[in-house]
């Protein structure tokens, strides 16, 4: 009986010990709450994030729970592998330029049914499903994002865009009453031509008319390396001089360096700090938010 009772007792003192340590996690918490309340933060949705049910269950739990504290949330997103299926069934083959998706007037009727379509109302869906309120949007509603034709070094690569003004007082008043805008990157001109733009490009653009405190990119890899090919060369910091010389120097390559460039040029222009973390970490966004060391990288000025 005695031994019984001691392995009873072991167990409670197990069960304050777990207890307690989810306390200290609060109340560690706690402490970003407060920084972060009322302050507002922009995140690019996209990668394996939006495609694995787990992880997409994850995000809109994080999300839910940042509107709930008081942190404004706007939700830049992008889909572009519901647009290769979408194009695959309509027997449309899709064709790039240097990352950037070649869009002519066909592709863009897709790209746009697509994202500010299934793939939008889908995440602001997932998002009211946790008791919160979502708006979903594209550039074009409200005039939210001015678009002009972009070139890559001289190419024409149809509508494609890039935002020229973002119209802040439509997210203002969504925000001013708890409202989660979720937004397809897809723009127009004052001629009424629709476009196509880069997401990064996009979430960078809101975040810097907004003067936003965080701007944070979920992508497919932990953040920037020194070494790609080394996983313990992860930079967890760099400023914005550090991150121009790595692209320089070629530390920085390929498909990172438009992100980085997106990262320097948001920090330049307001943004208190701009990460790069992994989305496919559950719950990445309260990691990187609501603990000391946060995750990924982060750019500072």
């Amino acid at each position: 009986m005695y031994e019984l009772m001691e392995i009873i007792d072991h167990k409670e003192v197990f069960i304050i010990i777990e207890k307690t340590e989810q306390v200290k996690v609060l109340v560690e918490a706690l402490q970003f709450i407060k920084k972060f309340s009322g302050k507002t933060v922009i995140i690019k949705y996209g990668g394996s994030a939006m495609k694995n049910a787990e992880l997409k269950k994850t995000f809109v739990e994080d999300i839910a729970f940042m509107n709930l504290v008081g942190i404004n949330i706007i939700i830049v997103h992008g889909g572009g592998h519901s647009i290769n299926k979408m194009l695959k069934k309509l027997s449309i083959e899709p064709k790039f330029f240097n990352g950037l998706r070649i869009t002519d007037e066909e592709t863009m009727e897709v790209v746009e049914m697509v994202l500010a379509g299934n793939v939008n109302k889908g995440i602001v869906n997932d998002i009211q499903l946790q008791g919160v309120n979502a708006l979903g949007l594209c550039g074009k509603d409200g005039n939210l994002l001015e678009a002009k034709k972009k070139k890559i070094d001289g190419k024409d690569l149809g509508f494609v865009g890039e935002v020229i003004n973002v119209k802040t007082s439509l997210l203002k008043e969504i925000l001013k009453n708890s409202i989660i805008p979720v937004i397809a990157p897809i723009g127009k001109d004052n001629l009424g031509n629709t476009y196509n733009i880069n997401a990064d490009e996009v979430a960078s653009a809101i975040s810097k008319s907004l003067n936003a405190e965080k701007l944070i990119f979920l992508t497919d890899v932990f953040g920037v390396y020194s070494n790609i090919n080394d996983h313990t060369t992860l930079i967890s910091e760099m400023n914005v001089d550090q991150a121009l010389s790595y692209i320089e120097d070629g530390i920085i390559t390929n498909g990172m360096i438009p992100k980085v460039k997106c990262c320097i040029e948001a920090i330049q222009n307001g943004v208190n700090t701009v990460h790069i973390i992994d989305g496919r970490v559950e719950h990445s966004l309260l990691l990187e938010i609501l603990t000391p060391n946060g995750i990924g990288t982060m750019f500072i000025k």
